[in-house]
């Protein structure tokens, strides 16, 4: 398997990030969805064109171009909204566009070099160890898993045994076959947690050690494909369905806890309705004499 080596300096290109994005999500609509005349024919590109989305968004040509071009321009929160209300960009992604268009308001990175180990959160720290009978984890920066407890090892990877690079689920799901396997649907996670990175790119655009797992990332077949959607979504409830070894397929849903001034950390909790076959499950598995090792924080 293939490690991190975040020494090295691959720093995300913003402007590009900007663009590609974008672009991206000119390609989903069509004239038709914003009220334009589609005169049919052959487009060399999908999706609306540059002059069309300046045009519902009713701002110049020349102003639109400089916006996605990713040029050095202070766009004022009028244009950003409007360009916004006319690619039709929920909440999240609107947060992303701010993000990369005016950097000076965003969170950078603002070293040169590697960063600092993250660490858990108190608060987030006493959250995880009082839950005990549902999985938990605690999600940092890039997707990495900086502390679980034992039934959250127990269904998805005793993160104990891992060498600390190997912590991360985007690492896990690139690289080990046994934890994809997990899903029911690995496509869907894997669509999640491109998404996921995408929204870290836009907090941190400058972060070294994000550009190089990216990287890294991407030289999977599987996550490039998802990356180049750009798709950016953040985590916050939902459900999976898991193939456990112990106890088979098991349904579960999460809920994410993200302080307000720290979003780079989040605990998750993974639950199951009452008297359902997933709580069930998770009873037996609570029960399973366990040999993974239950850790409420990394080493």
């Amino acid at each position: 398997m293939l490690g991190r080596t975040v020494s090295i300096d691959r720093r995300i290109d913003r402007r590009a990030e900007l663009s590609e994005f974008l672009r991206s999500r000119r390609a989903r609509l069509n004239p038709g969805d914003v009220g334009l005349p589609d005169y049919g024919g052959r487009r060399r590109v999908p999706g609306l064109r540059r002059e069309e989305l300046a045009l519902t968004a009713g701002v110049s040509v020349d102003h639109y171009v400089r916006l996605e071009q990713g040029r050095a321009v202070q766009f004022s929160e009028e244009v950003l909204d409007a360009v916004a209300r006319a690619l039709r960009l929920d909440p999240t992604e609107c947060e992303h566009l701010y993000r990369l268009a005016r950097p000076y308001s965003a969170q950078v990175y603002q070293g040169t070099g590697k960063r600092e180990p993250q660490k858990v959160r108190p608060g987030l720290r006493r959250l995880l160890e009082s839950a005990t009978d549902v999985p938990a984890y605690v999600v940092g920066l890039g997707t990495d898993v900086l502390a679980w407890n034992q039934l959250a090892a127990a269904l998805l990877i005793d993160f104990g045994t891992l060498a600390p690079h190997e912590r991360n689920l985007a690492w896990l799901l690139c690289h080990d076959e046994g934890f994809r396997a997990l899903f029911t649907d690995p496509v869907a996670k894997m669509q999640d947690i491109a998404a996921y990175l995408r929204l870290d790119i836009g907090r941190h655009p400058d972060d070294p050690a994000l550009g190089t797992l990216i990287a890294e990332l991407c030289r999977d077949a599987d996550f490039a494909a998802e990356w180049a959607r750009h798709d950016v979504r953040d985590k916050t409830h939902g459900s999976y369905t898991y193939r456990n070894p112990v106890v088979g397929e098991i349904t579960l849903d999460y809920e994410t806890f993200r302080a307000p001034d720290d979003p780079d950390q989040a605990l998750i909790l993974q639950t199951a309705p009452e008297g359902s076959p997933g709580e069930a499950a998770l009873q037996l598995l609570a029960a399973w004499p366990q040999t993974v090792t239950a850790s409420s924080t990394a080493p």
